[in-house]
């Protein structure tokens, strides 16, 4: 398995494995893509880690409180 670590590749194959990993971006008709490919630009650029990119993305969204609880089809 190849690394992905900034210290392993140059910035053109980090450019290769975020366009591979994110697909075809200028396909999508909601715009929402394009957005995850800057959400990247920080690896490319060798400044941040994939790991550490992805953590913070997730970190935004860790949240239980308020939730209303799902009984079967009646929750919608």
């Amino acid at each position: 398995m190849k690394s992905y670590l900034i210290k392993d590749t140059t910035r053109e194959e980090r450019e290769q494995i975020v366009a591979e990993s994110l697909g075809n971006i200028n396909g999508s008709c909601d715009g929402c893509a394009a957005g995850l490919a800057d959400m990247y630009q920080d690896y490319i650029d060798g400044k941040r880690e994939l790991r550490e990119i992805n953590m913070s993305f997730r970190t935004g969204y860790v949240s239980g409180e308020g939730r209303q609880e799902r009984e079967g089809c009646s929750f919608w």
